[in-house]
This record gives structure tokens, C-alpha cells and sequence, in this order.
């Protein structure tokens, strides 16, 4: 799906100051809230306004942990927490999801194939002092329209229908959207996987550059421009200290 940075600005939630103690953050703690169609704690949707229809995300028990339920049927929109930390300090991130399957028309080079079953997805906060003149002008644009200074660029870690696993690539709508293989294809479809990526190294290797600060996560289960269906599951997502 199409992802439009720029429309994704909300308040940022400012952190603690005990997580500078702490050696982790529980960014989506899904497992400890009541089952049901309520939202998490701290999490809102994601819609995008040129897409009408939206995925459909529930809390419900699978087995006898309480996790998040996205039933994609042609349908975009994501759940996110914003939050404010630095990935230097907090590298790592570790979550849990399941696929019940993949996309038929799926594929990371087309536009007509940008659909994922289910990712996880990252922001990263605009620097002024990293960027030129007119990239200063456009967001400065952006922040009297939005009222605040949308995400400079974002790591989606994604379930790919077919690309191999490792795979980075730049999403086909915008090169600030990198899109990182982590699961792909059919063979482990409906299996609980823990997954766990170090942030920071794979900024690097999509932007070539250090990231800026962490401003939000998100979860996406999306079918609208393959026109397929998807059923995915989200478990705890956790980042953690070096």
C-alpha cells in the first residue's frame, strides 16, 4: 500500500525517565490487556483517507495469551504508538507474529504489489541539521499544515510473499520507506515466530547513515492493492538496551 509518511503525525508520547534505567521497554504489551475489541493501551489507528476500507484489528486469546487479531480483506490501515527514544540506546527490537498466509500478487518492486500480510514499522524523527536547504523548506511546509514535523523516514520489517529473506529494498512509492525482508512465503504459515532486529545496524545498512531518534511504531496488515485477503497475529513487542 501506499505509505504517505508525511500524513503520519500525531503527538509524541516523551518516555519516562525510568526507562533510562531499565534495560528494556515494552512498546506493545498486548498480552497483559483484556480481550475484546478495544484497542491497547496507547495505541490508535493508522487510516490513510484515500483508502476507504480498513483492516480490522481485534484483541483476542490465542491459546492463552491475549494478542492482536488483523483481518485484511482488500483493506489498509494500521495500529501505532508514538513514542520518543533513541535507537542507540535501545537497538534491539523483539516481537512475535503469525501469518495464516501470503499474497498471491504480492512483491516488493511494484506498487500493485505493495501488500503485506503483516510488518512492523518504524519511524525515525526529522533532523533538521541533517538535511539541505529544500528538504528544510518542505518540512517546515508540512509542520504549518500538520501542526508538527512529520517522520523523516521509516524501516518496515515485513512477511514478504516471495522475496528472499534479507532482502532491503526501497518501497516503490518513496526511497524515505525501506522495506527489510524478515519472513517470506508459505513455510511456516499459521506458526508463532519471535523475531528479533537490531535497529540501528539495519539503519545503516538501508539509509547508510546513523538513525535519528525513534518516533513511533506501528503493526500493518494490508491487501488494497493486490485486492487479496490476509489474517495475521501480533504478539508483544519489546525493545531492549545494548
Amino acid at each position: 500500500m501506499r505509505i504517505i509518511i508525511c500524513l503520519i503525525t500525531v503527538l509524541v508520547i516523551v518516555l519516562p525517565s525510568s526507562l533510562h534505567a531499565q534495560t528494556f521497554f515494552d512498546a506493545g504489551r498486548f498480552s497483559a490487556a483484556e480481550p475484546g475489541n478495544l484497542l491497547p493501551a496507547e495505541w490508535y489507528p493508522l487510516t490513510f483517507k484515500k483508502i476507504p476500507s480498513h483492516t480490522q484489528y481485534s484483541l483476542i486469546k490465542d491459546g492463552n495469551t491475549v494478542v492482536i487479531k488483523a483481518v485484511s480483506r482488500a483493506s489498509a490501515s494500521g495500529l501505532m504508538r508514538k513514542i520518543r527514544i533513541d535507537p542507540q540506546k535501545y537497538p534491539v527490537i523483539r516481537w512475535q507474529w503469525k501469518v495464516s498466509n501470503v499474497y498471491k500478487n504480492g512483491d516488493v518492486t511494484k506498487k500493485t504489489g505493495d501488500d503485506y500480510p503483516a510488518r512492523i514499522y518504524i519511524t525515525f524523527e526529522y533532523d533538521p541539521d541533517r538535511t539541505g536547504l529544500l528538504e528544510k523548506i518542505k518540512y517546515n511546509l508540512a509542520k504549518q499544515f500538520y501542526g508538527e514535523y512529520p517522520p523523516s523516514s521509516a524501516i518496515n520489517y515485513i512477511w514478504a510473499s516471495h522475496a528472499a529473506i534479507g532482502t532491503i529494498v526501497s518501497n516503490p512509492y518513496t526511497k524515505e520507506n525501506k522495506m527489510i525482508v524478515v519472513k517470506s512465503g508459505k513455510k511456516t504459515l499459521n506458526t508463532w515466530i519471535t523475531e528479533e532486529r537490531n535497529i540501528f545496524d539495519d539503519y545503516i545498512r538501508a539509509f547508510g547513515e546513523k538513525p535519528p531518534m525513534i518516533s513511533g511504531i506501528a503493526i500493518m496488515t494490508d491487501s488494497d492493492n493486490t485486492k487479496e485477503a490476509a489474517t495475521a497475529f501480533y504478539g508483544d513487542i519489546q525493545l531492549r538496551g545494548n
